[in-house]
């Protein structure tokens, strides 16, 4: 009841009430017995209401009287009656509970109490009395209050049951209540100062005297209970008669673990702990610590060992447990001793339930983990100190392991424990256990059964409450193996979760700290240190156990919580930095999760520092458990191991499954402390997905796929459905890898790359499928990293390049796969500052790209090149600096690469030519130009060099249209470059430097397409030549002059060498087809052909930018230089073998002789006007002669020359450029091409021999005239020698008789080839010049006539060239000729022959006066030349011939003899005679026989001519013989005198047929030698004598002829004579006829007299005749005869004999 109740007024009242009624029934109960008693009631009543009526406080003055109000109850309890006892007894606990009772009152009623007690009476009401005075009030104190307590103790130890347990309560309570009061008084003092206790001595009597009053009851209590416990006498508690161990263990036991800070806070109390209590425990333990199970007491033993005593040995425990909780401050040491003692109690040799109860005690210290800190603080950390908290960790452990190592037996002494029994029947029932589904351990064949023994995080013990329990209890199975994983489990759960907390703590704290002070000094804290000791002393022990448990537990939630534990160490250890505990426990998970016994180096290495500890348990060396083979779990998949060993298959078990999924939580939550153990963590997930068959796909995810090598993966359906899962939380686990700080990041890439070494090693030279796992994981790192790809990108993108060079295609393809994708994402991701302001991080995201060129694997390169397309396809515009690299990588082709490299190379060029070139800065143009041309010079696809010309073109467009905008940006981009160079002190590299950049780009492209003009393939070659030429024709207005310097020398004239070199050295061999089915034309069937083709193209090519840039040309310094070498080429060109060059060579030569200022005619007006061309250069553009007109259209080149203020085009008006020198050169090469190419060859009749063809010549032949225009003004003799030395050999070289049909005209027709055309042009055109020229010029006649005369010997004498046998096909025969291939064939000179000579006749008549041609004898040369014609005369080749030799000769003659007649003084025309002389006499007196096949119309015809030359004899020469030397003259009589009697041949042979056909050419002989003979002009005897002479030899002959006919004529009788003989008679009689017309005619004084005498002797023989049968010969002899009338005459006188 609480004060205000008791002290209202009604309660008063109603107690005074009670009181007095309880007096009256006491009066009444004693009222016979005991009177003394009555009368004491009775007056106490009194009493009552005196106090009642007097005091207003009624309690306080019942309180002072409170001993006689008492005292009748007492005297009433005397009575000993028991209804008087109980009745007193009720009134005395109501006064108390009103709290009336005095001290003094208190004292006299607990003697009562005694008193009664002694008497055994009202026991239970005792207590109840007891227990109500003490609660009530504090009043009770000293000797009065143990008074009460043994009272109560006394009670405890009757007969009676019930009795003993109330009063055991009652003691309980008591006990406590006596601290309660003391705790009571510290509070009501509190605060109050307090004086400082004296100082202590040894005595615990003085130390009483600071207590105060409830204190030192407490303190007294206390001290008797040690000593009764330790079963001596009592101080205070005077009058204990028995006392029991248990009750006073519990009672201590109750006091420390209530009222903790009573010991805490007072020294004496502490001092009774330390003094009293501690030595006490230790000393019951001591049989404990002795006994050892099995050794039974012997006699020799000197003192039987005492056994150990369950109730009391758990009790100590208990108060262990107190102590160790509550006051381990103040008890450091001892806690030590007890803490080693509950280690030794875990011991095997131990009874078992001994081990249950130390194993539950070691739980409750395991819930405690600040307890355990410090520990760790007092005895790890110190020096020469037991390590406590790592022994108990270790006992734990080897407790845990000693359970599975060593059979568990019960308590010997106990028999009725059921574990006592022999171990055979629990091994047979280890396996029917195994199939029920109860959780439980086992490990080789001891199966130890979980049961659920506690909740997490509390320790509540079984056997430490079993109080009432004197012999032992049996142990359950299983029971101590539960409660000591549930210890491990707290102990692991308690520490981390404290250290993790404070951890957090301390870096908030940190964080706020570095906000408020950055620069404060890290405060380094003292905690850390003592974690570190604590981790270190325990992950031994701790991963010893957990290990063994894993690879026990057969329980998915106990493998679970185990996992657990090993997770949140190994993150904590990670945490603290202590690198070694924490693989310790990664491996230990790690392990469990493969298959037993797998190999698997990262895991071996780091557990041989762990398997080598040994830890002792009591004597035997238990070492570390490996993982036991034959378990009983759940196998969930089959498949193939990655390593070599174990061959064949694994398996894994639904924990192993298990485990992985603990790895991949621990890299998922803790992946920030796994540091250097990313590497055994990963190894073990890449073999773990390698054997459930997970393989990568797009971005890196592993997703289940079959394995290559076939059904050997098996996968239950439990499995299957977690697959998908494990996949997932694979990806997710890299996904956090975003959250990771750079420290870890870079742990985790370098564990990746070390695990994709491991990966290739094992690649190496087997065709195994290689572990993708590290490549795509790598992959899937970099991915989720994008934002801070800076970081890691390096040892990344390395070691990725690395896998790209492995020899394994499928890891080289997910290697490339892997950095394609991590620069595809890198260029996407939008980067903060963005890629465009932040060229570095560009550059470094697109270098791999670049190193990727380097692997040789074309599918590694093909990977690139497509990356390279899809970054065109989507970044293309925003490459921006990147250019230079990405165009590197397309343009690293080689040709070794293979047709489809090429193809996708040439793709992204394709894109980047038709789509990036306005987006890419202007520098990287020149490295396009470079590339494209090398995807020209690549060999592998034919095509792609084709368009890959063609793209230059567009490329070349490309600047055209950008001119100026490149321009510019070059510009800046070029003062920016020479600033850096200046200031290094070093030139600008960069190729063409002096040029200005625009300038260089277009070098550069020229350059590049110079280089395909040579490639080895003839298209490419003939594309790129074409593509060359036109751009420079097309664009070459942009370039500045000086740059074209450059183009001539370094680009065209390059090329030109270049061309010229591989086409002397091309091969001559037949090249069979041009691959696949193509034909190849026999043009071009041959190496040498097809370069052919290229030197005429480029040759052709270079000549045109000659003739139409020549203004701009030669405003350069070294044009005539330049002209030379073009010169020279074209002279090599012409000279070569091969006759399509040397054609083209000589065209190109035409064209560029062409080179004179543009054409002037009205019609090219229009076009200049229209094209605003200003009038200024409207007059230079039109000039004189042929050639093209050189017009500028584009505006851009216009543009320029403002820009630049240079006129590139136009040489100024009126300004003319000296040419001449240039002419001469050409000149000097037109003769050396002549001079070679019409020098006919030094060997014999080589088969091989080059002979030069005839359209070349023709062409060469045709260049003279336009060439001479040029330098008629300087053109001597000496040069005009040289002309005809090439165009006598030219016309000299015969054809091959292959193309002889195309070039032979048929012989029906007299035709001139083109080429003896030619020839004559070009004299034809010298001989005009002479003709306009001056008078120096004209001694070149004689010259001209000269080589004209040597082509009229052709006619008869065809010219040779060199040795070579010619077919001379100049006849009527031609077809029957056979000709055999390849032999040469000269040409029918005849028409050329012919034509020469009527030119000649036409240049004589227009010359014959002139000095030359007198001084030089051409007129006895042109006669010394058609000797030789006229002499062979049927003989000659063609019959024309000397018809048209005689009709010159006649022409020539008529004009020349007048001529000759007036020099005959100055002796120039001696030698002339003689020639004419024997011309005539070779020509009318021939050797050579006509054909047989003549007409006689043909005869007159010939003899007509004939005649013809005797007319001129008569006409021409012999009426001025006196102007003529005389010995021609005689020749000419006695040519006559042949020509008249020269039928007179004594011989008749078939020969002289003809000679009745020259009747009318001897006929005119003979009258003309008459006539001669009897002139008046014979000037000289001489002349007269061969008259005469001739006269008298025709006569005779004549003479004889007649005679030898008439002869004939008679012998012959009625035959007629031969042919022949009749000719010549009637020949005869005609030439007497003849002559005796001309004595008619002539003066008779002239005639000389024999004459007369002859011809009249002739007469009677011409009778004689008269009987001739010849009619023929009647006729003739009729003429004959006719003629003699005139001289019939009679004679004149003085006349005789005719003689004057």
């Amino acid at each position: 009841m609480s004060r205000m109740t008791t002290s209202s007024p009604e309660a008063v009242k109603r107690l005074l009430e009670n009181m007095q009624a309880d007096l009256r029934s006491l009066s009444m109960e004693c009222k016979k017995k005991f009177p003394p008693v009555k009368e004491a009631a009775e007056s106490g009543i009194v009493k009552i209401k005196t106090i009642a009526a007097r005091n207003t406080d009624i309690l306080a003055a019942l309180k002072e009287n409170s001993s006689e109000v008492v005292q009748p109850f007492l005297m009433g309890c005397g009575t000993k009656e028991p209804k008087i006892t109980q009745l007193c007894l009720a009134a005395i606990q109501r006064l108390m509970s009103h709290e009336v009772v005095s001290e003094a009152a208190a004292g006299n009623i607990i003697n009562m109490l005694w008193q009664l007690m002694e008497n055994g009476l009202e026991e239970l009401k005792l207590l109840q009395t007891v227990l109500v005075l003490l609660t009530t009030n504090t009043i009770v104190h000293d000797e009065v209050l143990s008074k009460a307590i043994v009272l109560c103790f006394r009670l405890h130890f009757t007969k009676d049951n019930i009795t003993n347990n109330t009063a055991a309560a009652t003691v309980r309570q008591v006990v406590t209540v006596v601290f309660e009061r003391m705790v009571a008084e510290d509070e009501k003092f509190k605060g109050l100062t307090e004086e400082p206790p004296a100082v202590q001595g040894n005595s615990n009597r003085r130390s009483v005297i600071t207590l105060r009053p409830s204190a030192k009851d407490a303190y007294m209590l206390f001290q008797d209970l040690c000593q009764l416990v330790n079963a001596d006498a009592p101080y205070w508690l005077v009058g204990m008669t028995e006392m029991t161990r248990t009750f006073g263990l519990e009672l201590l036991e109750s006091v420390l673990n209530d009222f903790p800070e009573v010991f805490l806070q007072h020294q004496e109390f502490s001092f009774l702990l330390k003094e009293r209590v501690c030595p006490l425990v230790i000393k019951l333990f001591s049989p404990n610590i002795k006994f050892r199970q099995g050794s039974s007491s012997s006699a020799s033993s000197p003192a039987p060992v005492e056994k150990p005593y369950f109730p009391i040995c758990m009790r100590l425990l208990r108060v262990v447990s107190v102590l160790i909780k509550h006051f381990y401050s103040l008890l450091v040491t001892e806690c030590e001793i007890f803490l080693s003692l509950l280690v030794k109690f875990l011991d095997g040799e131990k009874p078992q339930w001994l081990r249950a109860v130390a194993v539950e005690s070691v739980h409750r210290l395991c819930v405690q983990p600040h307890l355990l800190r410090s520990f760790c603080q007092s005895y790890d950390m110190k020096q020469h100190s037991t390590k406590v908290f790592r022994d108990i960790v270790n006992a734990l452990g080897s407790f845990i392991q000693s359970l599975f190592i060593l059979p568990s037996a019960g308590n010997p002494s106990s028999t009725s424990t059921p574990a006592g029994h022999s171990h055979t029947p629990k091994h047979t029932c280890a396996h029917a256990y195994t199939h029920t589904h109860t959780p439980a351990f086992e490990y080789r064949g001891t199966w130890i059964p979980l049961m659920n023994v506690s909740v997490q995080g509390s320790a509540k013990a079984t056997y430490l409450e079993m109080l009432d329990k004197v012999e032992p209890p049996s142990i359950p199975e299983g029971y101590a193996m539960s409660v000591a994983f549930s210890a491990l489990l707290d102990l692991v759960r308690g520490i981390t979760s404290m250290m993790e907390r404070e951890l957090n703590k301390q870096e908030q704290e940190a964080a706020t700290r570095e906000e408020a002070e950055p620069d404060g000094p890290p405060q380094e804290p003292k905690a850390r240190e003592v974690w570190e000791e604590m981790v270190s002393a325990c992950w031994c022990g701790l991963l010893a156990a957990l290990s063994l448990l894993l690879d026990a537990s057969t329980d998915e939630t106990a493998t679970e919580s185990i996992l657990k534990a090993e997770l949140s160490m190994a993150s904590l250890c990670g945490r603290l930095g202590l690198v070694t505990p924490r693989d310790a426990f990664i491996t230990a998970v790690c392990k469990a999760s493969l298959p037993p016994h797998y190999a698997l180096t990262v895991l071996s290495s780091s557990a041989t520092n762990l398997s080598n500890k040994v830890y002792s348990i009591q004597g035997q060396s238990v070492q570390m458990v490996s993982p036991s083979s034959e378990s009983h779990q759940q196998v969930v998949a089959v498949g193939q191991p990655l390593t070599a060993q174990p061959q064949g298959t694994v398996v894994l078990t639904a924990k192993n499954i298990q485990c992985m999924r603990t790895l991949l939580n621990l890299a998922h939550c803790h992946g920030a402390y796994l540091g250097s153990s990313w590497q055994l963590v990963l190894a073990t997930l890449q073999h773990l997905v390698w054997i459930l068959g997970l393989k990568p796909s797009v971005g890196g995810v592993l997703k289940p796929g079959r394995a290559v090598e076939g059904p050997s993966t098996v996968l239950t359906t439990a499995v299957m459905t977690d697959l998908p899962v494990i996949s997932n939380v694979l990806s997710r686990l890299f996904e956090s890898s975003q959250y990771l700080d750079d420290v870890s990041l870079h742990h985790l890439i370098n564990a990746l790359c070390s695990l994709s070494m491991e990966a290739m090693e094992m690649a190496y030279g087997n065709n195994k499928e290689p572990s993708l796992f590290a490549v795509a994981k790598l992959l899937e790192t970099g991915l989720v990293n994008m934002d801070r790809i800076e970081i890691l990108w390096r040892p990344l993108t390395a070691h990725l390049l690395e896998v790209c060079q492995h020899p394994n295609a499928r890891m080289r393809e997910w290697g490339a796969e892997a950095i394609t994708s991590l620069i595809k994402a890198g260029l996407s991701f939008k980067h903060e500052p963005p890629l465009s302001q932040n060229q570095r991080l560009q550059l470094l995201l697109l270098n791999p790209l670049k190193e990727l060129s380097n692997v040789l694997h074309t599918d590694i390169r093909q990977k690139q090149l497509e990356c390279v397309l899809q970054i065109l396809q989507n970044q293309g515009d925003s490459l921006g600096q990147g250019w230079p690299l990405v165009l590197g990588v397309i343009g690293a082709i080689r040709n070794d690469q293979g047709e489809s490299l090429i193809r996708t190379a040439f793709q992204c060029l394709q894109l980047v030519v038709t789509d990036f070139l306005p987006t890419m800065p202007c520098m990287c143009l020149q490295i396009v130009v470079d590339v494209a041309g090398s995807f020209g010079l690549q060999n592998q696809e034919l095509n792609i060099s084709l368009t890959s010309i063609g793209l230059l073109w567009n490329i070349s467009d490309y600047f055209f249209q950008r001119g100026e905008a490149i321009t510019e940006e070059l510009e800046r981009e070029e003062a920016v470059l020479l600033k850096q160079a200046q200031d290094k002190g070093e030139p600008l590299n960069r190729p063409f430097h002096p040029a200005p950049p625009f300038d260089c780009l277009w070098l550069c492209l020229y350059a590049k397409l110079g280089e395909l003009c040579v490639d080895p393939r003839p298209a490419v070659r003939k594309s790129a030549g074409q593509t060359m030429f036109s751009t420079i024709a097309a664009h070459g207005t942009l370039l500045q002059p000086p740059t074209w310097n450059i183009v001539v020398w370094k680009v065209l004239f390059h090329l030109l060498d270049c061309v010229r070199k591989s086409s002397s050295t091309a091969d001559k061999e037949k090249i069979e087809s041009g691959g696949g089915n193509i034909l190849i034309h026999h043009s071009r069937d041959t190496a040498e052909k097809q370069w052919a083709e290229t030197w005429v193209l480029t040759l052709a090519g270079v000549a045109r930018i000659f003739n139409t840039r020549r203004y701009l040309l030669q405003q350069l310094g070294d044009f005539f230089k330049a002209w030379e070498v073009l010169l020279d080429h074209i002279q090599s060109a012409a000279l070569s073998k091969n006759n399509e060059v040397s054609l083209a060579a000589l065209k190109s030569f035409q064209e560029i002789l062409q080179l004179v200022t543009p054409i002037k005619d009205t019609d090219k007006l229009d076009a200049l006007a229209v094209m605003d061309i200003p009038p200024v250069l409207m007059e230079s553009l039109q000039g004189s002669g042929p050639g093209r007109p050189l017009v500028r259209s584009d505006s851009l080149a216009e543009r320029l020359v403002q820009r630049y203020g240079v006129q590139s085009s136009l040489p100024p008006p009126g300004e003319e450029l000296d040419d001449s020198a240039l002419w001469w050169s050409a000149w000097n090469t037109w003769y050396r091409i002549g001079t070679e190419c019409t020098r006919p060859p030094s060997g014999g009749t080589n088969k091989l021999v080059f002979v030069p063809s005839q359209p070349f010549l023709t062409a060469l032949i045709q260049i003279f005239p336009a060439l001479y225009q040029h330098i008629a003004g300087g053109f001597s003799m000496e040069d005009l020698k040289k002309l005809g030395v090439i165009l006598h050999g030219a016309v000299s070289v015969p054809i091959s008789s292959d193309s002889s049909p195309f070039i032979l005209p048929s012989y029906t027709e007299a035709v001139l080839t083109s080429l003896q055309e030619a020839v004559l042009t070009a004299l034809d055109v010298l001989q005009k010049a002479i003709c306009v020229g001056s008078e120096n010029l004209q001694v070149m006649y004689p010259a001209i006539f000269e080589q004209l005369l040597l082509f009229v010997e052709f006619s008869c004498k065809p010219p040779q060239y060199g040795k070579m046998e010619t077919k001379h096909v100049a006849n009527a025969k031609y077809n029957q000729v056979s000709l055999r291939p390849a032999e040469w064939v000269a040409l029918n000179y005849v028409p050329f022959a012919e034509r020469s000579l009527e030119v000649m006749v036409d240049l004589y008549h227009k010359t014959a006066c002139h000095k030359a041609v007198i001084n030089e004898k051409v007129l006895q040369n042109i006669i010394k030349t058609l000797r030789i014609p006229l002499g062979l005369k049927y003989a000659c080749p063609a019959e024309s011939t000397w018809k048209l030799a005689v009709s010159s000769l006649l022409k020539v003659l008529s004009i020349g003899l007048p001529v000759a007649r007036q020099q005959a003084s100055s002796g120039k025309f001696d030698t002339m005679w003689p020639e004419l002389a024997n011309a005539f006499e070779d020509f009318l007196f021939t050797k050579s026989t006509p054909p047989d096949n003549r007409s006689i119309q043909e005869f007159q015809r010939n003899e007509a001519i004939d005649v013809q030359v005797v007319q001129l004899i008569s006409t021409e020469i012999l009426p001025f013989a006196n102007f003529i030397p005389k010995e021609f003259v005689g020749r000419i009589m006695s040519m006559l005198n042949k020509g008249s009697i020269h039928s007179q041949s004594s011989s008749f042979t078939e020969a002289e047929m003809d000679i009745r056909m020259r009747e009318e050419f001897s006929k005119v002989c003979f009258e003309t030698l008459l006539q001669f003979s009897f002139s008046n002009k014979v000037s000289t005897p001489q002349e007269g004598y061969i008259s005469r002479m001739a006269l008298s030899v025709l006569l005779q002959r004549a003479q004889d002829v007649l005679r030898r006919y008439v002869e004939d004529q008679r012998l012959s009788g009625r035959c007629p004579l031969p042919r022949q003989q009749v000719t010549e008679i009637i020949f005869v009689l005609k030439a007497i006829s003849t002559l005796m017309d001309s004595l008619k005619k002539t003066q008779p004084e002239n005639v000389d007299g024999n004459v007369w005498v002859q011809v009249i002797a002739l007469y009677p023989t011409l009778v004689e005749c008269i009987t001739c049968s010849s009619p023929e010969v009647s006729s003739a002899l009729k003429e004959a005869l006719g003629p003699f009338k005139d001289f019939m005459q009679p004679p004149v006188s003085k006349v005789q004999n005719g003689e004057s």
